[in-house]
């Protein structure tokens, strides 16, 4: 008698995209990140550029049916260290620098007419800001984590839901056995 039930799937194989439906000619960036490199949303593709501060976006459909055309957002006077699309809102992006500041961006559904300024700034941090996430089912609140402090933001309030650190102090150290 065999435990394990045999997967439907087990003659399944990726299927590549066809070459036309390829992004190419996108020059991604070789600045140092902590985060992501490339995130996307329903309807935009976004990713780090080569200069530091800048984002490329770039739409997941094109229009023509030719070539995507790369945008540049020009974020921060520091290095991108994270960015992410909200789940609930295809086109808010919240990035995180070395600048020690969290912004967020409401984006064009193009991708072409980028903003020039940010909807919310949230921070400085303190330090250089090193992940971003959306909450997954709560819409509006992003965490974001900055040397060993990690916040949780409610986007629309522009505030702090809470702020601890995760350093224990020396008084609450519990000696192993």
């Amino acid at each position: 008698m065999n435990r394990f039930k045999v997967s439907r799937f087990r003659h399944a194989a990726a299927k590549p995209a066809r070459k036309e439906a390829w992004i190419r000619d996108i020059r991604a960036g070789s600045a140092t990140s902590c985060g992501n490199h490339i995130k996307s949303s329903c309807c935009l593709i976004a990713f780090n550029a080569d200069s530091a501060g800048v984002l490329g976006i770039v739409p997941l459909e094109s229009r023509d049916g030719g070539k995507r055309a790369v945008s540049q957002l020009c974020c921060h006077s520091d290095v991108v260290t994270d960015f992410d699309f909200s789940p609930f809102d295809a086109l808010l992006l919240a990035t995180g620098s070395a600048d020690e500041t969290v912004k967020v961006w409401r984006l064009s559904e193009s991708g072409q007419d980028l903003p020039s300024c940010p909807g919310v700034t949230l921070g400085p941090a303190g330090c250089q800001v090193e992940t971003l996430q959306f909450h997954p089912t709560a819409d509006g609140v992003l965490v974001s984590g900055a040397g060993r402090t990690a916040k949780v933001w409610d986007v629309a309030q522009q505030k702090p839901l809470t702020g601890r650190y995760c350093r224990r102090s020396p008084a609450e150290h519990v000696p192993s056995a």
